[in-house]
């Protein structure tokens, strides 16, 4: 299964990019809601200056030498037949005026004037201008996409009597604005993408400078091995949390190397207590007859007997029978404890394990081989010792009711040699293939189950491996690989 999960680097450098891109999105969001805020102060602010100076050119004229008329609301269209247009061109705002109950009494829109019978003011309006203390109302509505306001506001003569309605329609032109914001978010984003590719390579930097350390602590953690010695790391101009995590490491290493000598040296302990165990109890069995033996002897020893010579000959026999099996129970623990030496001769296997074959002298023991020569280093009398045991090993396991056969064969190829020995035997189980190189471990009612122990032992020497693969009552084959050259 594939994990998902994203590295610390890779996440490091995402949250970078991800930092400047809400950034540059978050600014870009404030940037236009300040546009919005800002068109929308700049309209109100001009519709009002333009509502005062409007106001104040219209009392000019109702205040001015040119001006016959009486200032009243009759005379009003009158008194701005031609004003009316002067006014709206200088200042580019269309101008109704409105007498009191909301009638129209002249526009600068010449359209209006035609139908200013059917023109006037609805009541919110009205209301809206007399009901507020600033007497003035604004109406702002959309009309195909485009957004209008409209000040109501009193006309005053020069006695502040409000005499007409002033209506300004004003439209929201915001071309300007939008270009200015156009070209700041423009602007904005050369600055962004710049940044971008700065934040690109800082995290880059950034997160290999920060893994870099994690990733050296991550391999010696996972090449920390408990059979062996461990080195502690060694890192300079680092963090303090990374520091902690370092000197943790290695007071952890410390505490796993007193472990291990601890745990070997119980093992060792408990190892040596076992054999010992098993070593007194082979003994015993053999002590147990001779025992017997001695005993039976004194008891029907007789000097006068005639057949007292063939008698101690028996019991003679049965003394060294015994005697022998303590010796071999003896030399096979001997030959176990003992680590064999490396004396690295250069060697033709082909010829010692014919050799070590020799010995058995039996038909159904098969050799082949690659060549005639395969030379190699290892000790002459410890490469004997393995192929014997491994013969030695799969004759005992040939059931008596099955014709025998053992096949060893040797090959080669560039750096090592194998060997494997081949029997017909009645197989090993599957649960015990893992502990048949165990000490002690055997399923044969004799022995001490020292044999492929040893031959383990000295083929780890050497810098070899030993497996096995077993079919049950089909046979079992040995494979022993081990390098050339030491």
């Amino acid at each position: 299964m594939i994990s998902t999960k994203l590295s610390l680097r890779t996440r490091i450098f995402l949250a970078m990019i991800l930092l400047v891109l809400l950034a540059s999105i978050l600014i870009s969001a404030i940037a236009i809601y300040q546009y919005n805020e800002q068109s929308k102060d700049y309209h109100e602010e001009r519709l009002g200056r333009k509502e005062d100076n409007i106001q104040t050119h219209l009392r000019r004229v109702l205040n001015g030498r040119q001006n016959t008329w009486e200032v009243k609301t009759e005379n009003i269209p009158i008194i701005f037949k031609e004003e009316i247009y002067n006014i709206a061109d200088i200042h580019k705002l269309q101008i109704n005026l409105y007498d009191l109950d909301g009638g129209l009494l002249i526009s600068s829109k010449a359209s209006l004037q035609t139908h200013e019978a059917n023109v006037c003011l609805n009541g919110e309006v009205l209301n809206a201008i007399s009901n507020t203390a600033e007497h003035m109302f604004v109406d702002k509505h959309k009309v195909n996409g485009e957004t209008f306001q409209s000040s109501y506001t009193y006309l005053y003569d020069n006695q502040s009597k409000a005499i007409a309605i002033l209506n300004i329609p004003y439209l929201e032109k915001d071309d300007f604005l939008v270009n200015e914001l156009l070209e700041f978010l423009q602007r904005i984003a050369y600055a962004f993408i710049l940044v971008l590719v700065m934040a690109i390579g800082i995290a880059f930097l950034l997160s290999k400078y920060i893994t870099k350390s994690l990733q050296k602590i991550s391999d010696k953690i996972n090449d920390t091995r408990l059979e062996k010695r461990n080195k502690k790391i060694l890192v300079n101009d680092v963090s303090e949390e990374i520091s902690t995590l370092v000197n943790s490491y290695n007071s952890m290493i410390d505490e796993l190397e007193e472990s291990a000598v601890q745990l070997a040296r119980s093992e060792r302990e408990q190892a040596w207590r076992e054999m010992a165990k098993q070593v007194a109890h082979e003994i015993k069995n053999p002590l147990t007859p001779m025992r017997l033996t001695v005993q039976n002897f004194q008891r029907k020893f007789d000097p006068s007997d005639p057949q007292i010579r063939l008698k101690v000959d028996e019991y003679s026999k049965t003394l060294i029978q015994q005697i022998d099996t303590m010796s071999s129970i003896a030399s096979a623990f001997s030959n176990f404890a003992k680590m064999p030496a490396q004396q690295n001769e250069t060697l033709n296997v082909v010829k010692i394990v014919k050799l070590a074959l020799d010995i058995f002298n039996d038909d159904y023991i098969v050799f082949m081989s690659d060549a005639d020569e395969i030379i190699a280093k290892f000790d002459r009398t410890q490469l004997i010792r393995v192929v014997t045991n491994l013969v030695k090993n799969g004759i005992q396991a040939i059931p008596n009711d099955r014709n025998p056969k053992i096949v060893v064969n040797v090959q080669t190829d560039a750096t090592k040699v194998i060997i494997t020995i081949a029997d017909n035997g009645s197989g090993i189980l599957e649960e015990n293939l893992q502990k048949v190189f165990e000490p002690k471990f055997t399923t044969k009612s004799s022995g001490m189950g020292l044999g492929l122990a040893m031959v383990k032992n000295i083929v780890e020497t050497y810098n070899g491996t030993i497996t096995v693969t077993s079919e049950k009552n089909v046979g079992t084959v040995f494979k022993v690989t081990f390098p050339k050259e030491q």
